[in-house]
């Protein structure tokens, strides 16, 4: 296609992970085309250097090869050329997630990210690919699954699809191969569903009723009175896999990763507590399609990829995507009060659970996830908050405190609903995001609720929610039950082999005042053998203040430690629902069930 940038992608050689990109660009700058590649995906905060997978890069004109000199880590410079250039490279893909790329003879998948590179200067002009089949029989009956427009392919097909620049482009991620797939509309809107691996009697018709509750939830939060989706047509792509999980968000489609026996079984009438939470992901990264894709930080508008995008709002846009997720499968009917409640106890007893809320805000923790949230490390609950898991805990205490001092007439859901109209909904006509220092004032004029208290100590100060009073006013009580719990040595452990070993050491724990490290290896707790599954057995046995003798290896040397066990060192809040009183119950219940 004339006036546009071409691209044909073909898994080259699918044993080997290679796909094969070319790239034709017709008009390249006179004083010589440059090219590059993101540094990082948009949804996903880190440096993730996606140019080191291309194996080899060659360009060509008219006349013949042409050179390239590399500029920096994912950046290429054509020699000047009469007409028009060609670039050809291969790209590794063997990264089994929702971030990179991946192709083997059973699927291919891959994010524009780490596989088309950008044409400085003409980023807005149309982008063309031509999506190849591999080469071979046995590829016969794969199929194309993505949101991108098609120009020349059928829908699901192999052949050209085309996005409007080089920002959507990257912005619809491609899976191929043959996958479980199904359709269904949401208020009016095609939604497909997409299973690559293999789930023998995969309950599709449940799939499909249950996403389209969600998605009409959604919908009807964002645009009450038109219900009208942000797309023409929206895709769940899902790699299944023994044990996984994980998403990544996107304008017209999510790429996900679930374990397999997450996923219902036809004739299973109970949804399992692995199903909710394969619901809850899909929640998730769908209410991304608002919050973060059209509504999103002013630093975001557009994307800088070739180095980090520093925000302070990452508690609103994920942690209030976290609050949303659970929420809105409670007012689809896909969850009921007792199971929210739990899960919601669970993420308190999270945040709690580590010193490093104590230590570090969550605007801190948004502006530094470059470098700290991606980037976790042994010491992390004690150095760092999660800006997902207390960003949730944040939405939640706004939206009960807005809707107390308000008597029910505000709630969060009218803030996202002024966000989505300000910032969202004609994001591709005026792309104004918000800024560092406007939400305050926003959330305060919204709802009439003076908030700057709030925010000074919840958001950017350290404070812990107040959960016990928060709830109160909606017949919840919040308890903390420590007191019954086990002794304890205050660590998280993992498996190695049949080997214990510390994976955390949590900051003023029985185990940190006898000077066990994460890495150190248990062997035996007064002289019993302690293995990969039967520390808290041991445990079990002994109460809170004894003195334990402990042996562990620490790289190659066998250490002893004396430590004195505690009880309730771990946060057990506990939310329970009462009926009781009637009137706080049904402000309950208008909370959990509309918007």
């Amino acid at each position: 296609m004339r006036n546009a940038i071409n691209y044909t992608i073909t898994p080259k050689d699918p044993a080997a992970h290679l796909f094969e990109v070319t790239l034709i660009v017709d008009k390249p700058a006179p004083e010589g085309q440059v090219f590059s590649l993101p540094a990082w995906i948009p949804g996903s905060y880190m440096i993730r250097e996606f140019a080191r997978n291309i194996v080899r890069i060659a360009a060509e004109s008219r006349n013949g090869p042409i050179a390239l000199t590399k500029l920096d880590k994912h950046t290429w410079q054509a020699d000047p050329c009469d007409g028009r250039i060609m670039l050809t490279y291969e790209v590794y893909a063997w990264d089994l997630s929702v971030r990179a790329a991946h192709l083997d003879q059973t699927h291919g998948f891959f994010n524009g990210t780490s596989v088309f590179l950008a044409v400085q200067g003409q980023e807005d002009l149309p982008h063309v690919v031509d999506i190849r089949r591999p080469e071979g029989d046995e590829y016969k009956a794969w199929r194309v699954a993505t949101a991108m427009p098609e120009l020349k392919a059928r829908r699901y097909g192999f052949g050209t699809y085309i996005a409007a620049s080089y920002d959507e482009l990257i912005d619809h991620p491609v899976e191929l191969g043959t996958f479980a797939l199904a359709t269904f509309k949401a208020h009016g809107v095609p939604h497909d569903i997409v299973f690559t691996g293999r789930v023998p009697n995969l309950d599709l018709p449940r799939l499909c009723n249950d996403l389209k509750k969600v998605c009409e939830a959604q919908i009807a939060l964002f645009e009450p009175k038109t219900r009208r989706a942000p797309m023409d047509r929206y895709v769940f792509m899902t790699m299944v896999v023994g044990d996984g999980y994980g998403g990544l968000e996107h304008r017209a489609s999510t790429a996900l990763i679930c374990s397999r026996a997450d996923l219902p079984v036809i004739g299973q009438k109970e949804a399992s507590d692995g199903y909710r939470t394969y619901l809850g992901l899909c929640s998730h990264e769908y209410f991304h399609t608002w919050n973060v894709k059209r509504i999103k930080p002013a630093v975001f508008a557009p994307y800088g990829l070739r180095s980090e995008g520093y925000t302070s709002l990452l508690w609103l846009f994920e942690g209030f995507t976290s609050y949303y997720d659970d929420l809105m499968l409670v007012r689809s009917g896909l969850m009921d009060e007792q199971q929210y409640f739990k899960a919601l106890s669970k993420t308190i007893n999270g945040v709690l659970r580590g010193s490093g809320r104590t230590k570090q805000s969550v605007a801190e923790s948004s502006f530094d996830a470059w470098v700290k949230y991606y980037r976790q490390d042994e010491n992390a609950p004690n150095a760092i908050v999660s800006y997902y898991a207390k960003g949730s805990l944040v939405g939640l205490a706004l939206d009960l405190t807005i809707r107390e001092q308000t008597n029910g007439r505000k709630s969060l859901d009218d803030v996202m609903r002024t966000l989505w109209q300000r910032y969202g909904r004609d994001f591709a006509s005026f792309g104004q995001g918000l800024a560092e220092n406007e939400a305050l004032s926003l959330f305060e004029e919204v709802t009439g609720v003076k908030l700057k208290k709030f925010f000074d100590r919840y958001i950017h100060g350290t404070d812990d929610l107040p959960f016990d009073k928060l709830l109160a006013p909606y017949a919840v009580n919040a308890d903390d039950n420590r007191k019954s719990a086990k002794p304890s040595l205050g660590v998280r452990t993992t498996r190695e082999s049949n080997d214990c070993k510390l994976a955390n050491v949590y900051e003023g724990g029985p185990a940190h005042a006898a000077g066990l490290s994460a890495g150190d290896i248990l062997i035996a707790l007064d002289g019993l053998r302690i293995t990969a599954t039967n520390l808290e057995t041991v445990l079990a046995r002994y109460r809170a203040g004894d003195g334990v003798l402990l042996h562990a290896f620490r790289r190659d040397e066998l250490m002893a430690f004396n430590a004195v066990l505690t009880q309730g060192d771990a946060p057990q809040v506990t939310l329970e629902a009462r009926d009781k009183p009637a009137p706080q119950a049904r402000k309950r219940a208008k909370w959990l069930a509309a918007s």
